[in-house]
């Protein structure tokens, strides 16, 4: 569940203390699920209304094809929510995931009407109507460790970067619009046979299992839940994971067990970036970083700056301020 709600959702781990060894004040809950919504646009105000009444910031989609994103609240309020959307017997067992911070991540509720609650770009996929298999973390070493199988990272580079599946292929899309021409002109339903993926939180693979089941491909496997809830249930020793996972929330990335990682974000661009990043002249917090110096346009620089100083203004003040800009989001 891409950074603030874009390609992809958000996606948490789940928590019950903060390093200090308290509980939190605020629970980040992401959330999605693939099911037919014919009644999507009436069901906004509703489930706006519902968040706003219960102090839940953040931001929810909303399409025919399902809902998915990710909000932030007290427990009571995120409790409030959840217990709305299961009254829906459609949402009941809607994919749902926390962590805990002290400080809420979100400062504004919304929630958007799109044609798609992750952007493939492709009309007629629908996972509702047609998905691969899932397979359990407990059996994903199995299944990636077949040599017939074609094993493929459906994240974007950015996240492929920082950590993936050992021997999975990078696409090295940006967006996830990029996958279906990637996957058209790399691979062959004739040849690739057996054919398993894997994103953050299972939304991504979920809706890419059902492009490559359209396309012909014959056995298409996806890893429930995501990298993190590989993470989660396989232990390190027996991992096949390599790297850290970038997790699109305020950690940047996750180590296997969890914890947060070495990554910060650049503010500009939102790549990770690295202890030695942060040490290169092409880095300038919030402005730039050794990824976006040469690529990102004046304008876009300018308006980065200016962000910038908002947020030293309300840090000075101790108000909330606004998280970077991101130019994936307009992707």
């Amino acid at each position: 569940m891409s950074a603030p709600v874009s390609e992809t959702v958000p996606t948490a781990i789940s928590s019950t203390i903060s390093e200090s060894g308290d509980t939190p004040r605020i629970v980040v809950a992401a959330l999605y699920k693939f099911v037919t919504l014919n009644d999507f646009e009436a069901l906004r105000e509703p489930l706006r209304q519902t968040m706003v009444d219960n102090d839940v910031k953040g931001t929810l989609l909303l399409a025919k094809e399902g809902i998915n994103g990710t909000v932030a609240g007290t427990r009571e309020g995120i409790d409030a929510l959840l217990a709305w959307l299961s009254a829906d017997p459609r949402l009941t067992d809607i994919d749902h995931k926390e962590s805990f911070c002290d400080e809420t991540p979100f400062y504004r509720t919304k929630v958007k009407l799109k044609k798609e609650i992750v952007t493939l770009g492709v009309p007629g996929i629908d996972p509702n109507d047609t998905v691969g298999t899932y397979v359990e973390p407990e059996n994903w070493n199995d299944v990636i460790s077949d040599p017939e199988v074609l094993v493929i990272d459906t994240r974007n580079d950015y996240e492929v970067a920082i950590g993936s599946f050992e021997g999975a292929v990078d696409p090295k899309t940006t967006t996830f619009r990029e996958f279906p021409e990637y996957v058209r002109e790399q691979f062959d339903p004739e040849k690739h046979k057996k054919v398993a993926m894997f994103c953050t939180g299972g939304i991504r693979c979920e809706k890419a299992s059902s492009f490559m089941l359209k396309e012909g491909f014959e056995e298409v496997y996806h890893l429930k839940g995501g990298v993190l809830n590989y993470l989660e249930k396989v232990p390190e020793e027996q991992s096949l994971w390599r790297g850290e996972c970038f997790v699109f929330d305020n950690r940047v990335a996750v180590r296997h067990d969890l914890s947060e990682g070495s990554f910060e974000q650049c503010h500009a661009c939102r790549m990770p970036i690295s202890e030695e990043d942060m040490q290169s002249s092409a880095y300038e917090p919030g402005i730039s970083c050794p990824h976006c110096i040469d690529s990102l346009p004046e304008k876009t620089r300018a308006a980065a700056r200016e962000r910038q100083r908002q947020i030293e203004l309300a840090k000075a003040r101790g108000e909330p301020h606004p998280l970077g800009y991101n130019h994936r989001e307009k992707a």
